[in-house]
């Protein structure tokens, strides 16, 4: 960022309960403090001047913003990230946003402590990535899907080689054997753009045990799905989305917007054939995340994927503000035990998968 920004910002930027900062106008801004928005006073004096600092922060990396222009996406070497649109786009002046990177990566631990999930779907999930099941992780802005993404990688033993497809620089890995390639956007000329789709296909070139995608938001699934069932087994993405259904009929879309000929059931056999396992996490009301279901993909039905909830947060009201629940098994016993079996991956059935 360039020194005038940093220094009318630089206390937000250092408040370790801020995640996000938002400016909505000149003089309007608030940040997320804690799980909640909360107003602040602004440090910028007038439009003009806003106008100013973002158009050199954007000449910084090279890039322009302007009328012709008028938005843009940045990221900093820290990992955080910036999104800013600018008149005449914006009716309510320049707009940005900064995302932070939390400063100290958390830890499974950690999520147990703040009730994100229990200690049986923490077992479950580690099961899965031993077995090596491909396993996507859907959830809304903010809802915390990098951080338990993080962790899941944490979970995949050292001796394997991973190679990582990413948007932006979110992930922090502690594992021995990675690869990390990311994507670019095109120059002011229009050239040099290197997509998520160019990336996974080099990365199936790279002798992968595991191809990890940190988003999922374009034509890239397809070659995501084929990457899972091309003998990348343990495969791990993550996508936008508000549901389990809701996840796989953005990724039909996102599959289908690649070559519309192909007819959509045959798109529906094949992510039916790769997936495994969906994670559903939420931000709920009072700012907590909660996983909200770990469901099976089950397979075709018909001519829809049939999806199984595993576990879920069953919520039972809201008390002194705060969101009120447990976790739970809802009985159904996946179908792909027998993988955990092979790896030699031992669990109390009836006592992990039976209802609370």
């Amino acid at each position: 960022m360039p020194p005038q920004l940093i220094e009318l910002i630089e206390p937000l930027l250092n408040d370790p309960t801020i995640m996000e900062i938002m400016v909505d106008g000149y003089d309007k801004v608030y940040a997320e403090k804690r799980g909640a928005l909360v107003d602040l006073p602004s440090p910028f004096t007038s439009e003009d001047q806003l106008l100013t600092l973002l158009s050199e922060l954007a000449a910084t990396f090279g890039r322009r913003l302007d009328e012709s222009n008028p938005m843009a996406d940045f990221r900093f070497p820290d990992g955080t990230r910036m999104f800013t649109v600018i008149p005449p786009i914006s009716l309510k002046g320049p707009v940005f946003n900064i995302r932070k990177m939390p400063q100290q990566q958390l830890t499974g631990e950690d999520l147990l402590r703040f009730g994100t999930l229990d200690e049986d779907m923490m077992t479950f999930l580690r099961a899965c990535v031993l077995a090596t099941l491909n396993i996507v992780v859907s959830g809304g802005t903010g809802s915390g899907k990098t951080t338990v993404l993080n962790i899941i990688i944490d979970m995949i033993p050292d001796s394997e080689r991973l190679v990582i497809v990413q948007h932006n620089a979110e992930l922090r890995l502690k594992h021995q054997r990675v690869v990390v390639l990311e994507t670019r956007p095109a120059n002011l000329e229009g050239k040099g753009e290197v997509t998520a789709r160019d990336l996974i296909q080099a990365a199936m070139k790279m002798r992968p045990d595991r191809i990890i995608v940190t988003e999922l938001h374009a034509g890239e699934v397809q070659d995501a799905v084929t990457a899972m069932n091309t003998g990348h087994d343990g495969s791990l993405a993550s996508l936008h989305a508000v549901s389990v259904r809701d996840a796989l009929a953005r990724m039909e879309l996102m599959a289908a917007s690649v070559d519309p000929t192909v007819p959509l059931l045959r798109i529906r056999e094949m992510m039916a054939s790769a997936l495994d396992v969906i994670l559903q996490q939420e931000r709920l009301s009072d700012g907590t995340r909660r996983i909200t279901r770990i469901s099976e993909v089950v397979g075709l039905q018909g001519d829809q994927i049939a999806t199984q909830d595993i576990f879920e947060f069953r919520q039972t009201g809201i008390k002194d503000g705060k969101v009120q629940g447990y976790f739970t098994a809802t009985g159904h016993i996946p179908h792909f035990l027998s993988r955990f079996r092979d790896r030699g991956i031992n669990m109390d059935v009836q006592k992990m998968f039976s209802p609370r």
